[in-house]
């Protein structure tokens, strides 16, 4: 039977909107297939916490993906659902995001029985920090960063609010940035006593209150990058020997792409060697 032109249209149609649905499927299977894979040579429950930044389908604006209170539920959902005593490798990607989220999450590592450990393999700042100092050991890629954890009120960070007040006398401080340094000083008071809650038990008091005191007074801008080599040096207890099924699983992860990529390269291992000698040499 032959189609006409109007039909052929709408099968296309069909198949040009069908193809990222169905993408999407294979994608989640082939990670749900890795998780598997990895949870068995680990012995251990595998949770994910990963943010892109994602694109609407239809008008194309960004939208940035941080830590929120559904993350928070679905992570501790898995949780429950794992034994106390089983191990768990949790890894993170995620420029962070709510307090509360990220400290209801930690909170639960905290008080899991089992072995926590931390895999980061780019980055996981802020909340997603916070996380990672929840656990028994974080395990940190070649170049992957850490971040510092001190509040903010919206826009501003807590510490240099209160230190623009201490310096002003109290009659040249209008009303509102007094009540925003008075609650950016509760925060970072409050944030303090949390991440020495999270960090005790695995050092010693005086190691806890001094990296407490050091990842949320302020000291840097919030996006500065610890590296490793400088969380190594602070003292927090980090590998860098991640493995490589991990940098798999996140390349299952890709950013939605909508536009001509910033990044290309012909996605095959290149090494200098006999494997690169013409023949005959």
């Amino acid at each position: 039977m032959n189609l006409d032109i109007f039909s052929i249209f709408w099968i296309f149609f069909m198949i040009s909107a069908l193809q990222p649905v169905l993408k999407q499927r294979l994608l989640e299977a082939s990670r749900q297939k890795l998780i598997a894979k990895i949870e068995k040579k680990h012995g251990s429950r595998v949770i994910l916490l990963v943010h892109r930044q994602e694109t609407m389908s239809l008008l194309g604006f960004p939208i940035f993906r941080y830590i929120n209170i559904n993350d928070s539920e679905e992570v501790i959902r898995a949780i429950h659902m794992t034994d106390p005593e089983m191990p768990l490798d949790l890894v993170l990607h995620t420029p962070g995001g709510l307090v509360l989220a990220s400290y209801q999450i930690a909170h639960a590592i905290k008080n899991h029985k089992g072995k926590v450990t931390v895999f980061v393999p780019h980055y996981a700042m802020s909340g997603g920090t916070l996380i990672a100092l929840s656990a028994d050991e974080i395990v940190m890629g070649e170049h992957a960063v850490l971040g510092p954890v001190d509040p903010q009120l919206g826009e501003y960070p807590a510490a240099s609010l209160v230190r623009l007040v201490e310096s002003k006398p109290l009659s040249e401080v209008d009303d509102r940035t007094w009540l925003l340094a008075d609650i950016g000083k509760k925060a970072m008071t409050q944030l303090k006593r949390q991440v020495r809650y999270l960090l005790s038990g695995k050092y010693p008091p005086e190691k806890a209150e001094e990296l407490a005191t050091i990842l949320s007074e302020g000291r840097w801008t919030h996006d500065y990058p610890i590296t490793y080599e400088e969380a190594k040096a602070l003292g927090l207890k980090v590998r860098d020997d991640i493995p490589p099924e991990f940098y798999q699983l996140m390349s299952l992860y890709p950013q939605p792409v909508r536009q001509q990529p910033s990044v290309e390269y012909l996605p095959v291992p290149r090494f200098r060697g006999p494997t690169n000698q013409k023949p005959g040499k």
